[in-house]
């Protein structure tokens, strides 16, 4: 697995659809002295030089684009690649520099991602270089406490964002069996999933809700997926679910018992295409088996809708 942020977020300094056409994003923050006083050279993709007067200390959360980036600007729920350095901008302090030389690091916007950068990569596309700079009330997780972060340091934050993947799958919508759970989705794409009064299916069961046209998943891969997983018996949603959490995630799919996720959930992703929406029945001898685990009752069967959104 490729490196990711859990160390600077750790330390908290740094089927149906209901909806329209969704309006396009617009980002949550701008340009500002502090911003534009960073000066950032180096070629895209490749560790850059910045230098900047510190302290830099602003009262909101600023983004300045230095190289223009191309397609719709980044938002909340999805999943990008990228490179960062991270500064203390209160000392100049180099905290943190990560995935550069062909080795991009995830980053899902959203969910519990440091407000800072989830404001600054809103001013941001797939190409594009943008400085950020935040005051410590917002370079914590939303779960924080702002007023913990009072007085101490702010962040300097430099983002090369070499790929971007969509928050939601966009493939043509499909028709379900009869007898198949109902999913509707909301206007963010969120899943809803009726489960019908009936026997589950007692073998694994996979349904195509929208068909991508992307490449295809094959075994081994690493996936960007959203996905909601339920029980069957009582459709209570799964601790795991990423829509629970906020933002899509990164699993391995395998065709044997090396993956991230249970069996009948790799067998739904392997061989289906990148944009594609798919249902799929889990029996227990391919979920959690009779021993369940802390959020999946002993012998449960399951019922996942899944997002396929790219493959790193």
């Amino acid at each position: 697995m490729r490196s990711s942020f859990a160390l600077i977020a750790t330390a908290g300094i740094i089927a149906l659809t209901l909806s329209g056409c969704a309006s396009a994003p617009a980002p949550e923050t701008g340009s500002g002295d502090s911003s534009n006083a960073v000066t950032v050279t180096g070629e895209f993709g490749e560790k850059p030089r910045v230098e900047f007067p510190s302290p830099l200390e602003p009262e909101e959360t600023q983004c300045t684009e230095v190289i223009a980036g191309e397609g719709p600007l980044l938002h909340e729920g999805q999943m990008v690649m990228l490179g960062a350095s991270l500064f203390n901008g209160s000392t100049g302090e180099l905290v943190q520099s990560i995935g550069y030389d062909d080795d991009a690091a995830p980053l899902a916007i959203g969910g519990d991602t440091l407000i800072a950068f989830t404001k600054g990569l809103s001013c941001a596309r797939e190409g594009s270089r943008v400085v950020v700079v935040a005051p410590s009330e917002e370079a914590i997780k939303p779960s924080q406490d702002p007023s913990g972060a009072e007085g101490r340091e702010s962040l300097v934050a430099v983002f090369d964002v070499q790929r971007a993947f969509p928050a939601r799958a966009d493939g043509a919508v499909r028709l379900s069996r009869d007898g198949f759970p109902a999913v509707v989705l909301a206007p963010d794409g969120r899943p809803g999933i009726t489960v019908p009064n009936a026997d589950p299916f007692e073998t694994t069961e996979v349904e195509v809700l929208k068909e991508g046209s992307g490449a295809v998943v094959e075994s081994g891969d690493a996936v960007v997926v959203h996905y909601t997983g339920v029980t069957w018996d009582d459709s209570k949603v799964l601790d795991d679910s990423t829509w629970k959490a906020g933002s899509p995630t990164i699993v391995t799919v395998t065709d044997d018992e090396g993956g991230q996720m249970p069996q009948g959930f790799s067998e739904a992703v392997i061989g289906q295409k990148v944009g594609s929406q798919v249902a799929v029945v889990v029996p227990p001898s391919a979920g959690f088996g009779d021993q369940g685990n802390d959020s999946v009752p002993p012998g449960a069967t399951l019922f996942y809708v899944i997002d396929i959104l790219g493959v790193i």
